[in-house]
């Protein structure tokens, strides 16, 4: 057997700059072609695309590759019924079993959805993002408490415990200001998109404190700034990708760099 250790370093690759887009496009509207601000999505193992459709509070399942696309939740107008949403924004699909998880945030309310039937998994929980890691831990970010929490999957019947946050509106490193887009690695390291602190922080498992892996030098558009970073992603070389929204750009950042790069 020969073994080859390469000394080179990790290339970073170049994203295309042209996309194609794959689900809407046909303007704002109400219509099964169309989105009305598309949130969280979901891509399954078949490249099929599922997106919590916000302002028409339905998921939409677009298949891959065709024009077939249905509402497999929600779709009866804005409401707290138990077949109703109101302003979804996440998602996640188990095509095995049926089963859709889906933040209902103005809902305050996690909801399962298996053939039609629903049931709450967690209430009055102020939800925009959520996560399932690879240890069986369900991840949520509460944007109002300012702290992110972890129950166990399928055990919902209980409080779960703060992996982020638990110390109040601020900017110190113990501390969240309105938390959205999370991102969990197979060390159960929780990176967190701090909204309105214009920050991404990384909280290790068990610790009471985190430490800023992206941003946190005031809101801006310097290449060391994000102004309101959404979604953010960790690949498996530990480079950070971060949605700077109001920026209108996506930035990868190497943890330990005083800078992003496009």
């Amino acid at each position: 057997d020969i073994s080859i250790i390469s000394s080179e370093k990790p290339k970073l690759n170049k994203w295309r700059q042209n996309a194609i887009t794959v689900a809407g496009g046909t303007g704002l509207g109400q219509k099964l072609n169309q989105l009305n601000f598309p949130a969280g999505i979901f891509i399954d193992k078949n490249k099929n695309i599922f997106i919590a459709d916000e302002y028409n509070h339905r998921i939409v399942e677009w298949k891959y590759n065709a024009k077939e696309r249905q509402t497999i939740a929600g779709g009866n107008g804005k409401g707290n019924r138990m077949d109703q949403l109101d302003r979804p924004t996440d998602v996640i699909v188990d095509q095995q079993t049926h089963l859709i998880i889906i933040a209902d945030r103005d809902n305050r309310r996690v909801i399962r959805w298996i053939n039609q039937n629903q049931q709450v998994l967690i209430g009055n929980i102020d939800c925009c993002i959520f996560s399932i890691d690879k240890n069986g831990f369900f991840n949520v970010s509460d944007y109002i408490k300012n702290e992110v929490r972890r129950w166990k999957i399928g055990e919902y019947n209980n409080e779960g415990f703060v992996v982020a946050g638990r110390n109040g509106q601020g900017n110190q490193l113990n501390q969240l200001d309105c938390p959205t887009f999370i991102f969990v690695d197979e060390n159960q390291s929780v990176y967190v998109s701090d909204q309105d602190n214009n920050r991404v922080m990384k909280w290790r498992k068990d610790v009471k404190e985190g430490t800023i892996v992206a941003g946190g030098n005031g809101k801006g558009r310097n290449l060391n700034q994000l102004s309101c970073p959404a979604g953010v992603i960790v690949d498996d070389l530990g480079q950070i990708y971060v949605t700077d929204s109001h920026n209108h750009r996506v930035m990868r950042w190497c943890e330990g760099k005083k800078k992003f790069v496009f």
